[in-house]
């Protein structure tokens, strides 16, 4: 069940586990609901204990409550609400009752196109959605539609609730009249575009033609949620229009209210903004579905990508089945692991396979089990089959280790405790209520469940394991192509709610120390949930690689596999077991080590991070396995145009030998990555890693005198080292005089891949802020003018931006555009046309500043919501060498931005006359339209060896 939670963001979502049952339905009104906490109910989970006690495999649950109030309006909407005043910020989540499923075969995509048009206004505001948001410091803020559901989320400052419920209302009570077909088409090719950016990158139409293979035609699991193009050349605007009248009530939907409010507040202007909304008649749910027979099937289909990929699939029990847990269960101890079962054997020993994955995708009407493994260059695919197939039919037929299962539990159960800090967003509070209240009809059900999740035997998960398994199922091969290259009175609709603008926050202190080592340290307490996280951060990066591009990043990939007295497989067990996570990560000028532990195992847990810092091992025959697997890695960057692009790019900016010059995915280059040895990964831990070149940034639930004590004793050993600690020169490089064109070729790509790329000055603090503006209004964020005209505008592209990274010397400013084929060469004249413009005769204008100043001060209220979040926010500060009141004052600082400061930030930083282009795609098609623009030389790039 927890597992789910972690696959949230992989490709399907929405599987929830079976948890309390559903309440008794009532009715509400007038204040009188539900008031429950959704928490592990101790008493009625005793009687259990002395069985559960029985199985070896049970954990003990960690206490979790989520207080609750829910509510039916007359209309029939179902209210949540849940009040958490540790930060000053109220997240909203509606679910609409609604997804893929509902669609009928020749109209599919309906369900997700009509999520695209919900974000163009409604009658009462026509603006883009978005707008009124991205002033008043939303973040956590989207949409998604899957098979089963469609939801909307955001998470405002606590001043800007009243817009955002009036925003919510508006476009669930008064929205068929803005439909129109002007709207229908612009959104109609961006999802068009978002498909052709689905299909374009490797592997891109497995999941359509799994759906198509394992499901029975008719069967509303049968098509993707994004459809077919045929169906959205063809829906109509009274098709759409007929979607929103029929599924779009308050009776179809769940709003959940969480976060800086009580409940009788919140269920006043739940009635206030939503009880005047009338529902009709809503479709009756479809809700069960025969289960379809288990597909006995192979296909194999070719593609434009670096390795075989094989999926296999079962068409198993969906959600709120007996079998759920132990099906989750049982993918966690298949593969997501380094320890996982088909990890060790596929990867580890036999090296046949470059990763390896499982889950249990449940749905209302089924679920499925997937396995996809990724076969290592050269190995035939049918030796990796019979391997993975042994492998499941000894599993199924010898059972799982006990202790292995209990570890799962535990480092699943540390997870949740992690992500209940947030409210909003995926995983958090107010998601987790939707999902348990969608899926069972009870908010507590998830919460509740854990008793039931935890009890889950070995056995349980081996029956399972024998049902399903089995040698009947649905096998993909994806090869390289030959080729491969009602209440009284509702809300005012005259006008939007104003946004109190008031923002306060309660930052803790700082505190500060130095280990018996030299180490600093700095810590902020925060006491809210028992955990505690950490930030290592030391000088080196990319940066130090020398003439071996990816041995940092290699360097950090190894210290997971083993140190001290762990070796890799052990090292995983024992994070497993005290809920503890020690993971490694590298950018351009620092490496970092990060950490995370239930306070209750926090002696224990640092005795595992003094291991990484101090010993770890480096081991020959996994350092093998794991450059290979990076080798491979490299290639699947090749296969995807943004990858290609983002290797190509830096060199170009940089110039060849450079530290900044290597692949911006951080990934390296296959010689660098050969030639890397365990003594260079010894040496460039002893080089880099010592406490005089590291600072230790701490958050959590621990006091000074304690951490320091526990520190000392876990870090005495750490010991900065006689010599000298070296220097990484970052050379000043000039930008070229003129505009330059690269060009890469991928025969076939249904979209072009643009990057413009310019070497920006590093950062300071002066002019940070305006610089920060100018870069959100040109193209930044979603309103921004490059977005809106190649997305909303002109539809050619899902989405395009800019971004700037922070380093230590010259930054690269990288401007990406992801456009259909055909459109290539005009996109390059928009983007040129919006940066000319915005240097020239159209500057910031005094809305877009206001917009972006209201939107970055608010936005600041959800900032630090997380124990992570303010982990981040400090170690950054102290890589700064600012001090701690630097954050607390940047909310002043932005918000006496003025234009000049804009557009003096813009002369000094952008100038599209030196722009580096990098434009990935079909050369057939795209390179003599772009030849004829005449912007600058054009060189077609042989693509990296």
């Amino acid at each position: 069940m927890l597992t789910r939670f972690v696959l949230i963001t992989i490709l399907f979502t929405a599987v929830l586990q079976a948890g309390c049952g559903a309440p008794e339905e009532s009715r509400r009104k007038n204040g009188e609901g539900e008031h429950r906490a959704l928490t592990v109910d101790r008493e009625a989970a005793a009687s259990s204990r002395a069985a559960a006690a029985k199985q070896e495999a049970y954990v003990e649950v960690p206490d979790i409550e989520i207080p609750f109030h829910r509510e039916t309006l007359d209309n029939g909407l179902t209210v949540i609400v849940h009040e958490d005043r540790k930060a000053p910020v109220v997240a909203i989540n509606i679910w609409y009752k609604v997804g893929s499923k509902d669609e009928k075969p020749g109209k599919t995509g309906f369900a997700h196109l009509f999520e695209h048009l919900m974000f163009n206004g409604s009658e009462n505001y026509p603006g883009e959605y978005f707008e009124p948001f991205q002033r008043s410091g939303a973040t956590d803020m989207n949409g998604t539609t899957n098979n089963d559901r469609t939801n909307y989320f955001e998470t405002v400052p606590r001043g800007a609730l009243d817009m955002a419920l009036w925003m919510e209302s508006d476009r669930m009570g008064h929205f068929q009249g803005a439909i129109s077909q002007e709207k229908l088409d612009e959104q109609r090719g961006v999802v068009k575009n978002e498909k052709r950016q689905g299909e374009n990158a490797p592997y891109g139409r497995a999941f359509e033609v799994i759906a198509e293979s394992t499901f029975p035609p008719h069967h509303p699991y049968s098509w993707t949620t994004i459809g077919s193009m045929e169906d959205l050349d063809n829906a109509s605007l009274e098709d759409v229009k007929q979607w929103f009248a029929e599924y779009y009530q308050p009776a179809n939907a769940i709003l959940v209210i969480a976060g800086d409010i009580g409940v009788e507040e919140a269920m006043a202007k739940a009635r206030k903004y939503f009880g005047d909304i009338p529902s009709t008649s809503v479709p009756p749910r479809l809700e069960s579905w025969e289960l379809p027979v288990q597909p006995d099937k192979r296909e194999v289909l070719t593609d434009q990508v670096p390795q075989t990929r094989i999926y296999k699939v079962w068409n198993v029990p969906g959600l709120d089945s007996e079998e759920e847990n132990a099906l989750d269960l049982m993918t966690s101890l298949l593969a997501n692991r380094n320890n996982s079962l088909l990890y060790r054997r596929l990867v580890r020993e036999e090296q046949v396979a470059t990763s390896v994955s499982a889950y249990y995708f449940g749905r209302q009407l089924a679920g499925q089990l997937f396995i996809m493994v990724d076969v290592k260059p050269g190995q035939p695919v049918e030796k990796v089959e019979r391997l993975l197939d042994e492998e499941l039919r000894q599993f199924a037929r010898d059972g799982v280790s006990v202790e292995e299962l209990r570890r799962i539990k535990q480092s699943e159960f540390a997870g949740l405790v992690k992500g209940l800090e947030k409210i909003g967003g995926f995983g958090g509070k107010s998601d987790i209520l939707a999902r348990s209240e969608f899926y069972y009809g009870d908010p507590c059900a998830l919460i509740t469940g854990l008793e039931e999740y935890s009890r889950v035997s070995a056995l349980e998960v081996q029956d399972v394991a024998e049902r399903w398994l089995t040698p009947e199922s649905y096998t993909l091969i994806i090869k390289p192509a030959e080729e491969y290259q009602a209440a009284d009175e509702g809300a005012d609709r005259s006008s939007l709610p104003s946004v109190d603008k008031t923002v306060e926050l309660e930052l803790p202190s700082q505190k500060e120390f130095t280990l018996d080592n030299g180490l600093r340290v700095v810590l902020a307490e925060r006491h809210d949930t028992p955990a505690v996280f950490m930030n290592l951060q030391f000088r080196s990066g990319a940066a130090a690689d020398g003439d071996k591009p990816g041995l940092a990043s290699l360097a950090a990939r190894m210290l997971s596999e083993g140190a001290g007295k762990y070796d890799s497989l052990a090292f995983s067990s024992r994070q497993e077991e005290l809920g503890a996570s020690v993971t490694a990560g590298s950018g351009l000028d620092y490496n970092s080590i990060n950490f995370s532990a239930l306070t209750t195992q926090l002696e224990p847990s640092l005795e595992l991070l003094a291991e990484v810092v101090e010993n770890p091992l480096f081991p020959e025959e996994d350092l093998a396995r794991v450059k290979s697997n990076r080798i491979d890695a490299i290639g699947q960057e090749k296969a995807q145009p943004q990858g290609l692009a983002l290797r190509e790019l830096p060199p170009l900016l940089y110039g060849d030998g450079h530290p900044y010059g290597a692949p911006l995915t951080g990934s390296g280059t296959e010689a660098g990555i050969r030639a890397v040895t365990r003594d260079d990964l010894v040496d460039f831990h002893n080089t880099w890693l010592r406490p005089d070149n590291a600072v230790l940034t701490v958050v959590g639930d621990v006091k000074a005198e304690d951490l320091k004590a526990r520190l000392n004793d876990a870090l005495g050993g750490w010991k900065a080292p006689d010599t000298q600690l070296p220097e990484i020169p970052i050379p000043t490089v000039e930008r070229p005089p003129e505009p330059r064109v690269f060009l890469l070729d991928r025969p076939g790509a249904q979209q072009s891949y643009i990057l413009a790329g310019l070497v920006i000055p590093s950062w300071e603090p002066e002019g940070a802020e305006a610089f920060d503006a100018m870069s959100s209004v040109i193209a930044g964020k979603f309103t921004s003018r490059v977005n809106m005209n190649l997305r909303e505008d002109k539809h050619w592209s899902y989405g395009a931006r800019a971004v700037s990274l922070d380093t230590e010397g010259q930054r690269p400013y990288v401007l990406f555009a992801p456009v259909q084929t055909d459109k290539t060469a005009q996109a390059v004249t928009e983007l040129l046309k919006e940066y000319t413009q915005f240097l020239g005769d159209k500057p910031v204008t005094e809305e877009e500043l206001a917009d972006y100043r209201d939107d970055e001060v608010l936005k600041q209220s959800a900032r630090f919501q997380t124990k992570e979040q303010l982990l981040s926010s400090i170690a950054w500060q102290v890589e700064k060498g600012l001090p701690p009141e630097y954050i607390a004052e940047y909310p002043q600082r932005v918000s006496a931005l003025t234009r000049e400061d804009v557009k003096l930030a813009a002369d000094k930083f952008l100038d599209p006359g030196q722009f580096t282009w990098v434009i990935v795609g079909d050369l057939d098609k795209i390179r003599e339209d772009i030849e004829a623009l005449d912007i600058g030389p054009v060189t077609v790039l042989p693509g990296e060896s």
